[in-house]
């Protein structure tokens, strides 16, 4: 595996209080340890070389002092949006890279359709193409779930998916 892909595997951030909280990049997780912000629970098999030392990368990292996280509320972007819609086109179903994936807005902004997480869908180019100017409805298309704000449930279940892939995680996330 590359160092590259290695420094961006997946980590999950516990609060002091063991409370889950967040999923970072091993790189960002490893400057946190390093910094002497976070202390690794969990190592991960993988490590990353310097020319003097070997870092063993962790799976789970705990931020040693408490931080109170306010109700969490996302940027409106379209990696939250493709986040949310779990890299599928709510149109066919199908799930696709992100490089396969566009973003549509449910009500066509031709027809005053805003650019806002209740009018905006993961859809792929097919879809999108087909769909045009009209609403699914319209075009014979029906969602697979109605687009909705990013909660702290959605990303709590976000962190789920994730760990599903990761043994050491399935402790912290209440399975």
């Amino acid at each position: 595996m590359a160092t590259y892909s290695r420094l961006q595997k997946p980590v999950l951030v516990l609060n002091a209080s063991y409370e889950p909280i967040n999923v970072c990049a091993a790189r960002r997780a490893l400057i946190l340890v390093l910094k002497g912000v976070a202390a690794a629970e969990e190592m991960s098999t993988l490590a990353v070389h310097s020319t003097r030392r070997t870092h063993n990368i962790p799976s789970v990292i705990r931020l040693l002092e408490y931080r109170r996280i306010p109700h969490q509320t996302r940027a409106l972007s379209r990696k939250n949006i493709l986040m949310r819609d779990r890299y599928t086109c709510q149109y066919c179903h199908r799930t696709l890279p992100s490089s396969e994936l566009t973003l549509d807005h449910v009500v066509p902004r031709s027809r005053a359709g805003e650019s806002a997480w209740e009018n905006l869908v993961a859809c792929c180019n097919p879809c999108n193409n087909r769909k045009g100017n009209r609403t699914p409805e319209e075009a014979g298309f029906k969602l697979a779930k109605p687009p909705s704000p990013f909660s702290l449930h959605t990303s709590r279940h976000l962190m789920r998916l994730l760990g599903k892939s990761d043994e050491q995680w399935r402790k912290y996330l209440f399975f």
